[in-house]
């Protein structure tokens, strides 16, 4: 028997998911306040970026191994399409650690954006709690706001 989702954002969630905005946040900061340093503090943005696109990403492996097994083939479909979206994201987010600052955020943003738009499509057929996608959003929204903030940096 499945246990109902919860309503609400869990407030684990929500620290890990907040607290995981605060490298975009303090990097972001230390570009604009610290200008000898800006380049390392913009590759550790980038690179903690990279990291946090494919976690996004493996998300939908976790999708996948929780749909039901059942013989019907757009069930079937929708398993085999969140195991090879899973890896996607990652496969975009590695190339961005090779390219320069504002390409790197341009290519990170783009896959933050494109995955959010898969993480609703998911929405539509997947069971996830009513909280996921609002928090997706917000996460995604910040996270943006700080790659395009330090790509537009001059150091």
């Amino acid at each position: 028997m499945n246990s109902p989702l919860p309503a609400s954002l869990p407030p684990t969630v929500a620290w890990l998911g907040y607290g995981g905005l605060l490298p975009f946040i303090f990097l972001t900061l230390a570009i604009f306040v610290d200008d000898q340093h800006a380049p390392i503090y913009s590759s550790a943005l980038i690179a903690y970026g990279a990291v946090i696109l494919s976690f996004v990403g493996a998300l939908h492996w976790g999708f996948a191994m929780t749909l039901s097994e059942l013989n019907h083939e757009s069930n079937h479909h929708r398993r085999n399409a969140c195991f090879i979206w899973s890896v996607v994201p990652a496969m975009l987010a590695w190339p961005a650690l090779l390219l320069s600052p504002i390409l790197a955020s341009i290519l990170l943003i783009t896959g933050f954006i494109v995955h959010l738009l898969q993480d609703t499509r998911l929405g539509t057929h997947a069971r996830l709690p009513p909280w996921y996608l609002p928090l997706r959003f917000r996460l995604s929204l910040i996270a943006c706001v700080c790659l395009a903030a330090a790509a537009m940096a001059k150091f």
